[in-house]
């Protein structure tokens, strides 16, 4: 399944052994989180240029001996989490260029009788250990000399021979989870000279009994202790503090996700020995079971004077007491983030003469809700460049504040203000109002170079003219519509903007700007896959730089113009085109059709008044009236005749007379002649019998020709009609006077 490609990631397959057919190719082989039990001898024979080779939580409980003899250039094996209730240094015996070794989360008790890293030269990591592991021995780390991280999972480490890790010369960072402060003394014995980071979880300082074990840490040449859930009590805290005082070389002390019993009234005083060299002090997560009790810590303030950088986070802080706050004289750095500090707190703990040399101060994540108090607490702190206040509950601001002179950098972000005022400090060369509620940007900030704005509600860029030296800007996840080009040139000194994630109309006079503008890819961050348009609907969700407009979307006004001339047009050429071929005619004679059907096909007998009805042309009047008309109305019997001129309702649509005419009437006669066959409104007639002919199916029409008519005279639409000339008979008026009776 991995094909030709480099990478091959088997994980979560439920593979129960690795799979056969591995190539040379593979440099990545991740076969984690399956079900393998064993790793035969041939199933890595194949892959000898591979690098890393990921078996992590699988059920792995047996290794042959020479499973990974190929493997020359592995760099990273992953075997943690498996079932290896035995380690054997034959597996790692060839594995020269190997750096990183994972082997914790098995269930060996031990590493052991001899080295199983001797031939591991280039090792720089190692993580051991798991629930069982108990027996450290002093050759067990043999041929190793330098580390970057050494992690030991020991829990219920219970046995450490002395020496054991002597031999490492550096380890860069040593974790150690541990719960036997005997065995961690011995740990530290080996190490004095070869940690620099030394970090401690799990253990329990609660017995001031085994504390005097601890005393080697102040032979330590670690340069950073950290504690993570480690428990403290009030009756160890001030021998810990003497002894971290006493280290010659720490500079930093870490706790994290710890937790102290007691209310900080400490049973023994602290003695302030006043370390040379620490200045550094994190405490995360510090959980005091019965913080609104705990002292004013008067007794450690003299301790603090040279510290540079505090953090007390996550601890849920109140108040830091003014004379604390005097004592802290060479603090630069104060991170109070996620704490419990309100605005009258912070006016108490920001004392006059408080904080003298601080320049980065952070109080996000607390209880401050009035802008101006905040701003007036701190005015005083001359030193101040970097103010981090985001994620407390504003709201609205004034209009006026009063900051402390040198601010720079100002974070209100995420603090529920819908609208930014002159309150913000004009001397800003950073400032971040980010996941607020802003629909406008305006403030005059001249010295202002870097701008957040993203999560707001913007839907143009702010302009250039009241921050003419802004070089970046971030204006990520608002209603952005789109730029122009002008726009991002009134920004003079823009080096990078942030726009990604909007609502961008994708107009063409935004697309032919993306499009034709060089080194947009240079100014914009995240483009052009993170710029994507919301509409047209038709483009929604395609990249901007991937979307190309039609004409007709682009220059709707111009493109509607042309439609419209081009339907004038087509009615004009309609027109002509229906006058050619009679297309007046058919829709005539369609009406005539749709009136005709809305009738009864035949009236019944009662309502025949007519023997027949007379059609013909005003020309042939004189033939008709005097000749034909006094022969049959005179005969015997006589007939009833239909005429226009004397039986047409007056007032009547001229359709609908001849209509209900020809319908009153048993027959139809036609006049035929070439006058009759000009005119209009016997062509009408001569339509709708036409449509009687034939939809009735019956012989209701009598054709007379008045004079001969040539056969292309009669016009080709009444192809039936030219039909029944063609097979009835019909009647000719002779030219001869003895033939005319």
């Amino acid at each position: 399944s991995c094909g030709a490609t480099q990478l091959c990631n088997c994980s979560s397959l439920d593979l129960d052994f690795i799979p056969s057919g591995l190539t040379g190719k593979i440099t990545v082989l991740n076969l984690a989180h399956n079900r393998i039990k064993h790793v035969r001898s041939q199933d890595l024979q194949q892959t000898v240029n591979l690098r890393v080779l990921l078996l992590q939580s699988n059920e792995i409980s047996s290794i042959d001996e020479d499973s990974f003899q190929s493997l020359g250039k592995l760099e990273l094996l992953d075997l943690s989490d498996n079932s290896l209730a035995h380690l054997s240094p034959a597996w790692f015996g060839q594995l020269a260029s190997l750096q990183h070794l994972h082997l914790q989360g098995n269930s060996y008790r031990d590493l052991g009788e001899s080295s199983l890293f001797s031939s591991l030269r280039n090792l720089s990591s190692l993580h051991l250990g798991n629930l069982w592991f108990s027996t450290i021995r002093q050759r067990n780390f043999e041929g190793i000399e330098l580390l970057d991280k050494l992690w030991i999972d020991g829990g219920n480490l219970s046995q450490y021979e002395p020496g054991s890790l002597k031999l490492i010369q550096k380890i860069s960072h040593m974790i150690i989870s541990i719960r036997s402060i005997k065995v961690f003394s011995a740990i530290v014995r080996d190490l004095l000279h070869s940690v620099t980071w030394l970090e401690v979880r799990e253990i329990a300082f609660s017995k001031p009994v085994e504390m005097p074990l601890l005393g080697v840490l102040s032979s330590s040449w670690a340069k950073k202790i950290s504690f993570k859930q480690a428990l403290l009590t009030d009756a160890i805290v001030p021998e810990m503090v003497s002894i971290l005082e006493g280290t010659p070389k720490l500079v930093e002390v870490e706790l994290i996700d710890c937790r102290l019993v007691g209310t900080g009234r400490w049973k023994t005083e602290i003695q302030a020995n006043q370390s040379q060299t620490l200045r550094v002090l994190t405490i995360e997560k510090l959980s005091i079971e019965q913080f609104y009790l705990f002292t004013d810590l008067k007794g450690v303030e003299s301790l603090l004077s040279l510290f540079t950088n505090i953090t007390v986070a996550n601890t849920k802080v109140f108040l830091v007491p003014c004379s604390l706050s005097k004592h802290l004289q060479s603090l630069e750095y104060l991170d109070l983030s996620a704490n419990l500090l309100g605005d009258q707190s912070l006016e108490h703990s920001a004392c006059r003469g408080g904080w003298p040399s601080l320049q980065t101060l952070n109080l996000s994540q607390n209880s401050l809700s009035d802008l101006e108090m905040t701003g007036r607490s701190l005015s005083h702190l001359r030193k101040l460049t970097l103010l981090d206040i985001s994620q407390n509950n504003f709201g609205d601001i004034p209009d006026v504040c009063e900051w402390p002179k040198n601010l720079k950098h100002l974070n209100l972000s995420g603090s529920q203000i819908p609208k930014v005022t002159t309150c913000i400090p004009p001397t800003l060369e950073v400032l971040d109002v980010s996941a607020n509620k802003l629909k406008e940007f305006g403030l005059q900030l001249p010295f202002l170079k870097v701008l957040y704005l993203t999560k707001n509600q913007l839907k143009t860029l702010p302009g250039a003219a009241p921050i003419p030296n802004l070089v970046a800007m971030s204006i990520r996840r608002n209603k952005l519509n789109g730029f122009s080009r002008d726009e991002l040139e009134s920004f003079k000194k823009m080096e990078l903007l942030d726009a990604s994630d909007n609502n961008f109309i994708c107009s063409c006079e935004f697309l032919s700007f993306v499009h034709h503008q060089a080194g947009i890819a240079q100014v914009l961050v995240g483009w052009p896959d993170q710029y994507v348009c919301d509409s047209p609907l038709a483009v929604r969700g395609e990249q901007v730089g991937a979307v190309h407009l039609s004409m007709m979307e682009c220059h709707r006004s111009l493109v509607v113009s042309l439609i419209c001339v081009l339907v004038f047009l087509l009615i004009l050429v309609l027109i002509a085109v229906g006058y050619k071929y009679h297309v007046v005619w058919y829709l005539r004679m369609t009406w005539a059709w749709l009136q005709a059907k809305r009738k009864p096909k035949r009236a019944p007998p009662k309502d025949i008044c007519y023997d027949a009805f007379v059609s013909y042309s005003e020309n042939d009047s004189e033939w008709v009236e005097n000749i034909m008309v006094q022969e049959l109305e005179q005969a015997c019997p006589p007939f009833r005749l239909c005429l226009h001129k004397r039986d047409f309702v007056p007032g009547k649509w001229i359709v609908d007379n001849i209509i209900d005419s020809i319908e009153k009437s048993h027959k139809t006669l036609f006049v035929l002649s070439e006058h009759f066959v000009q005119s209009e409104w016997c062509k009408y007639e001569l339509d709708f019998s036409h449509f009687r002919l034939f939809d009735e199916n019956n012989d209701a029409a009598i054709l007379v020709l008045l004079e001969p008519i040539q056969s292309k005279a009669i016009p080709k639409r009444f192809c039936k009609l030219r039909k029944i000339m063609n097979t009835k008979t019909y009647l000719e008026w002779p030219l001869e006077e003895e033939e005319q009776q």
